[in-house]
């Protein structure tokens, strides 16, 4: 068979047989290999880029390699400037893989790889697919993703997934009828698994659970469902199991640097140690103890037109004790370090608590689909909801009750019904926020 996504990578300037060459052998390394391997590509990284980066050699000073832990931690505030002032010398926008960030984080940025690189990010992609069974090339994918609205980005991305083997379920419009419309396409299309952001999937997966319809029934074909860019309960992921019968694996990645962790066969969140050196640091910047949480700080191994160095990435999380260098393992994704509420009494608290709290009350009628909460003063918080019936008083009151048990008394909430949520304009559900 014709190997066009391969083939679509090469012609675009990705050398992706280099990559899954180079991408093989790094992961067959012996532990003493993989050691040196890290030590040359982290030395090789910030050499590079204090010789030809200008942008960098200003925020590093005269810090090396050698003192690793001197050496600055690169934010997004730092990013936010012309891309101009941070390409290293020798690249031009036109010898690069250009993108900007989903902005999710509230610091949205245009960001350059250099375009092994970014073979390198697709060899890794392809080959932690393939621990499931699923080939680019051939394996047909149902996406559960955003689209560009504008004519051409629209084209652009249909003849990407054309390219790419996949079937685009936009999730702008998740009403009944439109996924009903879905559940059609899976008994006429054969699709070997399903990708898309963790809100749509399981909002989809609802909609089975009301029909009484288990997803692998009306299509054999599928092996896997892999979300991405959003939190995956375990609630919502046993959900996921009943309604489509086939196994959920959780993916965390940033698309300015790589897949930073993919659940493997056993279960396990592991990180991707082959092209990034992923560190858990304390508020001064100490790496902690495994099993300790911290700010997730990751390094661009390979990526040489624009740094990613000991880059803060904006997530909080906690390696599992038993993570070795060649072999990480993410215990936990606490989330996104800007998603922190600031309570009336000082305590701060993840904004997933409250989310946790409400969630499993709210769901136990299945009458509420999906729900958001916005911070907006100290002790101020609106819970906008799609639900089929108007919240009652005793729901409420149990909300409330859950609350002032899990965080602190006296905080004030409005509930209000909504027919639609705000998502990013990639289609991404943002499950709390902060506006203080």
């Amino acid at each position: 068979m014709i190997r066009l996504f391969d083939i679509s990578l090469q012609l675009n300037g990705f050398p992706i047989k280099k990559a899954k060459t180079e991408l093989d052998k790094i992961v067959h390394f012996s532990e003493e290999e993989f050691a040196s391997f890290l030590q040359n590509k982290k030395a090789e990284i910030v050499d590079f880029h204090l010789k030809n980066n200008l942008f960098y050699k200003e925020l590093a000073g005269n810090t090396t390699a050698q003192n690793w832990e001197n050496l600055p931690i690169l934010n997004k505030q730092n990013l936010q400037k012309p891309l101009e002032e941070r390409l290293s010398k020798g690249y031009s926008k036109k010898s690069i893989y250009l993108n900007k960030t989903s902005g999710s984080s509230g610091t949205p940025f245009v960001f350059a790889k250099d375009k092994y690189s970014h073979a390198l990010t697709w060899a890794s992609n392809i080959m932690r697919f393939g621990w499931f069974g699923i080939d680019f090339n051939h394996s047909y994918q149902a996406r559960f993703y955003g689209i560009p609205m504008d004519f051409i980005g629209y084209q652009k991305e249909r003849f990407k997934d054309f390219l790419s083997h996949r079937y685009r379920f936009p999730v702008f419009d998740l009403s009944d009828e439109v996924l009903e419309k879905f559940l059609q396409k899976f008994k006429t299309k054969k699709f070997d698994y399903l990708n898309g952001y963790t809100s749509s999937i399981v909002l989809f997966a609802k909609y089975l659970e009301q029909k009484n319809i288990v997803i692998i029934e009306i299509c054999p074909t599928l092996k896997a469902c892999f979300v991405t860019s959003e939190m995956l309960f375990e609630s919502d992921k046993k959900l996921l199991e009943k309604q489509f019968g086939i196994p959920i694996i959780s993916e965390y990645g940033a698309s300015e640097l790589d897949l930073i962790a993919f659940e493997n066969p056993k279960g396990e969140w592991q990180v991707n140690a082959e092209t990034l050196f992923v560190e858990i640091l304390d508020e001064n910047n100490n790496p902690v103890p495994h099993g300790t949480e911290g700010k997730i700080v990751i390094t661009s191994l390979f990526n040489k037109a624009n740094p990613f160095i000991r880059y803060e990435i904006g997530d909080i999380g906690i390696l599992d004790e038993k993570s070795t260098p060649q072999k990480p393992i993410l215990k936990k994704l606490i989330g996104r370090t800007n998603d922190v509420a600031v309570l009336p009494s000082g305590k701060k608290s993840p904004g997933l608590t409250f989310y946790y709290v409400t969630k499993s009350i709210i769901e136990d009628d299945g009458n509420v689909k999906e729900f958001i909460i916005k911070q907006t003063k100290l002790d101020t918080f609106e819970i906008e909801y799609i639900s089929e019936n108007e919240l009652v008083s005793e729901q409420i009151q149990k909300i409330k009750e859950a609350i002032d048990l899990y965080l602190e008394p006296n905080l004030n909430f409005t509930f209000t019904r909504k027919t639609v949520l705000e998502r990013t304009n990639r289609g991404k559900l943002k499950q709390f926020k902060s506006y203080l």
